[in-house]
């Protein structure tokens, strides 16, 4: 099983800057807000990830709950990358962190 991480220290790395946040919702959820800077991935985009993304850098995985997030830093980690699972997901994260949200309308 991949690392998990607290909303806490999910937010303390989002502060840092150093992670970048993979958001693996579908893409209207995606759409309709992320974290800030985060990057969707998705199975059409994979292969563009693999080639645009940086596998010293570490990423922090996001899904609705923080359960789909698991397998796919599980996944990601087996592919060579440091990844970490957000423990609650968005819905956790922008009920206690809702500065860090980017929505479709701002």
């Amino acid at each position: 099983m991949p690392e998990r991480i607290s909303p806490q220290e999910g937010k303390a790395r989002f502060d840092e800057g150093q992670a970048l946040f993979v958001d693996i919702r579908d893409p209207h959820s995606f759409a309709s807000g992320h974290l800030r800077g985060a990057v969707h991935l998705t199975n059409a985009n994979v292969d563009q990830f693999f080639a645009d993304t940086d596998k010293t850098r570490p990423l922090v995985i996001y899904c609705y709950h923080g359960n789909s997030s698991q397998g796919a830093a599980d996944w990601l980690t087996e592919q060579g990358f440091q990844a970490v699972s957000l423990d609650g997901g968005f819905e956790v994260f922008k009920l206690q962190f809702p500065e860090t949200l980017e929505t479709a309308d701002a």
